[in-house]
């Protein structure tokens, strides 16, 4: 990858709908040039998938807490079970003070500990330490 391929991304990261005639001349290159080199950024699995940026607070999602998973046993298994409670937006092992570290959004606090209730649910959970988002400064994708 080199520094056409990085600026390629930084311009998708911050508008995907870009036409690739708008990406190449950002870059230098036609837009045949600029599509093959994205095509072949997705070949190799660097861009994994197109999506959008969605306002969460806009769809009601308010709460935003980070969940520290302690299990009694081997959580890394548990990917599949924690992937099926919706407001759960990340899921991560970690080395630490816990197993799991989940980043979750709800409507409000009363969904939130209903998500907790699910969490407990899930094989090995032995307990969570939950911390909710009073503000957030920024979120960002690193280019």
């Amino acid at each position: 990858m080199d520094d056409i391929d990085r600026m390629l991304i930084g311009l998708l990261l911050e508008d995907a709908t870009q036409s690739y005639a708008v990406l190449g001349k950002a870059v230098g290159l036609s837009s045949g040039a600029a599509h093959e080199r994205v095509r072949k950024l997705r070949e190799r699995g660097v861009i994994r998938r197109t999506t959008i940026e969605v306002d969460q607070a806009a769809l009601g999602r308010t709460v935003t807490a980070y969940v520290l998973v302690d299990g009694s046993t081997w959580m890394g298994d548990s990917a599949e079970r924690l992937a099926t409670i919706p407001e759960v937006e990340e899921a991560h092992v970690i080395a630490g003070p816990a197993s799991v570290l989940l980043k979750v959004r709800t409507s409000g606090t009363a969904e939130l500990q209903d998500v907790l209730r699910r969490v407990f649910g899930v094989d090995g959970v032995a307990g969570t330490q939950t911390v909710v988002v009073l503000e957030t400064f920024f979120e960002r994708t690193l280019k």
